[in-house]
């Protein structure tokens, strides 16, 4: 017998992956439609495909190596960019499959069968309560039809083929073991990702295409996830996820057992240094304080699973998401609850470079700069990392809205404009903050805010230039040191103002550069300079006003002016903040800004 395909290695385990990322992202809105289990809200394909894009995109900037390196980074890739209960469980058979490899430079028929079996028994190890007539049913049954064929048969397209076909029976009998799919009239749609993944696989195995060559029309029916009640066992608000990096993790077992009381769904994966948490919750702070005795926090979400309902049962879905860069100084809840996404910029120390607020923390920045030689240096974000948020937002959503760090401040709104022509994304909207801080951070929740009450992306652009135009910054500095560096002032100047205690008071022009205002003697009058300042901008009282305070490591002076402003203004908001770290970086320890932004509407 002619042996068609006798093995696998890393390249063409890689291309495999390419083939089922394609292939699910294609299929990605059909699997939304059926997603009633846990909960109905319609996202099962989202996550998958974003999880499987991940991967793929890993393998990708790797390139062509052996086996277990190819596996290795599979297995990694998934964790760190799964998403949702559906991406969490794809990486626990990723793992699980890799881990069943092993050393292997070639893998045979039976030696992939095998390891198919450990992945879906992986599946079963990873959760609490595994619920038969889900992809765990789906995963264990095809692995288990398949792993006899592999025994006769030492073709592996063969093979898959049959794995396949077994896959598709399996989920063809999920509504018989689960009442919410009978219900609903669907089979399990994460069981349904995972066969199309399969079908992936084998239609690059065959030769055909492997995206779909015309868009599928929509169903006439109401997506089942849109008409489906939760269960009030599963009735939690958000959808929680914590990446967390450390040398001493503790084992999955114990995390699961520290998040029972938390919520449910919970899911744990560990590979290395990195460890993921996934749960369903009410409380996501208590999340984020519980995992953060563990290691590091580098990525937090909070997707609010009733608001995505309540978007499938009206049809609205998302018409536009909010983008950001690190520097916008809100807070992980605030991004979390208004589904901002973040790109980081980046914190240089020496010869370590940091992605600022996931591998560098605010608090863990002022800890080095008070340890440090050498002054921090910051830079935009890399081009890999534009086009990997932008891309996942735009695969969320109709269209974007990135709200960026101004342009006379920093090269990282020409670097977005300039990903999105690489990467040629469509319906991506770049906005120059000019300017800085919470000055961003704020004109980016006014964008969330607005594309939540239905605006599109061209009225939401033309709305934030307008906010823009009103809003404004008062920055003071408590050294010159790197704003000596930066060239704003002489070494004469510096040497003067140190003399004689002069502090000065900075703003930004109508380009988004930092431009001199006033100045005061001593430390004592800046914060009625300040206030009288801005009591001279705010006349007459606007209406609706958003303040934000932004501090390097200078927290009694930010409360002081946070209390005069609420107490002078009752305004909306009053965020206060500890600068990140490429604000820090620029104007040093001590330094202090107030933001404020004016969203009274135009006059008639």
């Amino acid at each position: 017998m002619t042996v068609g395909i006798a093995y696998v290695d890393g390249p063409r385990l890689a291309r495999a992956l390419f083939a089922a990322s394609d292939w699910v992202a294609a299929g990605r809105d059909e699997i939304n439609r059926i997603n009633v289990y846990p909960v109905p809200d319609g996202d099962t394909g989202t996550n998958l495909s974003l999880t499987l894009r991940a991967v793929a995109d890993a393998l990708r900037a790797h390139g062509d190596v052996a086996l277990p390196a190819t596996a290795r980074t599979m297995a990694r890739a998934a964790v760190l960019g799964a998403r949702g209960n559906s991406g969490m469980l794809l990486a626990h058979f990723l793992m699980g499959f890799t881990d069943s490899l092993g050393a292997r430079e070639r893998a045979n028929a039976i030696e992939v069968a095998r390891a198919m079996r450990d992945a879906a028994d992986r599946l079963y190890e990873a959760l609490d309560d595994p619920r038969e007539g889900t992809i765990l049913t789906v995963a264990r049954e095809a692995a288990a039809a398949a792993e006899g064929t592999a025994a006769t048969e030492c073709d592996l397209a063969s093979f898959m083929r049959r794995f396949l076909a077994e896959g598709r029976l399996a989920l063809a009998r999920t509504p018989a073991a689960m009442a919410v799919l009978r219900e609903a009239g669907v089979v399990d749609a994460g069981g349904s990702g995972f066969v199309r993944m399969l079908e992936g696989v084998v239609r690059y195995i065959d030769g055909a295409p492997v995206l779909a060559v015309e868009p599928v029309a929509p169903p006439e029916s109401a997506a089942a996830a849109a008409v489906m009640a939760v269960d009030a066992d599963q009735d939690f608000q958000f959808c929680t996820e914590v990446l967390v990096r450390g040398e001493r993790l503790p084992p999955a077992n114990e995390v699961r057992a520290a998040m029972r009381s938390l919520g449910g769904s919970i899911q744990v994966a560990l590979v290395a240094d990195v460890l993921k948490i996934h749960v369903h919750t009410d409380r996501p702070e208590s999340v984020y304080s519980c995992a953060g005795r563990w290691g590091r926090l580098e990525e937090t979400k909070a997707a609010d699973m009733r608001a995505q309902h309540r978007r499938l049962v009206h049809d609205t879905g998302r018409a536009v998401a909010l983008v950001t860069d690190s520097s916008a100084d809100l807070d992980d809840a605030v991004l979390d609850r208004h589904h901002i996404a973040l790109v980081p910029l980046q914190v240089t120390f020496g010869d370590r470079t940091f992605r600022d607020r996931i591998e560098l923390r605010p608090q863990e920045f002022y800890r080095w700069l008070a340890s440090s030689r050498a002054l921090p240096t910051t830079s935009q974000p890399s081009p890999a990392e534009f086009v990997r948020v932008l891309r996942d937002a735009r695969a969320e959503a109709e269209a974007v809205v990135a709200v960026l760090l101004s342009a006379g401040l920093s090269g990282t709104c020409a670097a977005a404009r300039a990903a999105v022509r690489t990467a040629g994304l469509d319906g991506v909207h770049v906005v120059d903050s000019r300017s800085a801080s919470l000055g961003i951070g704020m004109l980016a929740l006014r964008g969330a805010e607005l594309a939540d009450a239905g605006w599109t992306a061209s009225r939401i652009v033309k709305e934030l230039e307008r906010v823009r135009a009103q809003s404004g910054m008062l920055l003071t500095v408590d050294r010159y040191d790197n704003l000596l560096r930066s060239g704003r002032v002489s070494w004469g100047k510096a040497w003067l103002a140190g003399m004689l205690d002069v502090k000065p008071i900075l703003t930004l022009d109508e380009s988004g550069r930092i431009v001199p205002l006033d100045r005061v003697r001593g430390r004592e009058q800046l914060i009625p300079r300040i206030l009288a300042l801005l009591d001279r901008r705010l006349s007459p009282r606007p209406r609706a006003l958003r303040f934000g305070i932004a501090h390097a490591d200078a927290p009694a002076g930010a409360e002081r002016v946070r209390a005069a402003l609420v107490s002078a203004y009752r305004p909306r908001d009053c965020f206060v903040s500890l600068a990140t770290g490429v604000l820090g970086a620029h104007v040093g320890p001590g330094a202090w800004a107030v933001f404020y932004q004016i969203e009274d509407p135009a006059p008639a």
